[in-house]
């Protein structure tokens, strides 16, 4: 007895549904909520809704590639609203007002990419040898090899005054920048520093 056809499961482009579907459970109330505010009709909302809906799950795998899909599901609606204004009113221009309720809504900075000021002007403040090391290292992708190399370190001395140069940096931006933190460690904020003379 025959069990029939049962189609091949592309584990691929479940993937890329799973990728998809979550990222739509998490943004998908806020994207609701400013295609109503920004359209008189609801149900011409929920319509554009379904559209961008059905473009993230056509996009597959490349879907979840993007560093922020919350961004790139705002772009979509964004461009819906701009061409269905464009479809409806074929040669009106867009008013200033109707412009501005297009702007995306802000993306909220992370406390920790907040720091970037401070980690530069506490950067500065260390030793010379501490600041070469985490510039080479940590911001210009120098292996600890290489960098141990250039200046005629064995390679285990050469991690261990970057693990140095890294605690004293960390100690010196949690003290000059008097970072908040969460119950998790992560961080919660800090108190901006006044600009060097």
């Amino acid at each position: 007895m025959s069990r029939g056809f049962r189609p091949h499961r592309d584990p691929a482009e479940d993937e890329a549904h799973a990728c998809v579907t979550a990222a739509w459970r998490a943004h998908e109330r806020e994207l609701l909520g400013y295609l109503r505010r920004s359209l008189a009709d609801a149900d011409a909302a929920d319509d554009l809704l379904q559209d961008v809906f059905v473009k993230a799950m056509r996009q597959g795998k490349d879907f979840c590639s993007l560093d922020n899909p919350r961004a790139w599901l705002f772009t979509v609606v964004r461009h819906k609203l701009i061409d269905r204004a464009r479809t409806t009113h074929p040669t009106s221009p867009l008013s200033e007002d109707e412009l501005a309720n297009l702007a995306l809504p802000e993306e909220p900075v992370a406390p920790v990419d907040a720091l970037a000021d401070c980690l530069a002007r506490a950067l500065g403040e260390l030793s010379a040898p501490d600041a070469a090391i985490l510039r080479a290292c940590d911001l210009e992708g120098m292996t600890q090899r290489h960098f141990a190399e250039i200046h005629g370190l064995s390679l285990p001395a050469a991690k261990a005054r970057l693990q140095r140069a890294r605690q004293r940096l960390r100690d010196r931006i949690a003290t000059a920048c008097q970072l908040r933190f969460e119950a998790d460690g992560s961080v919660a904020g800090h108190v901006p520093r006044p600009p060097a003379d």
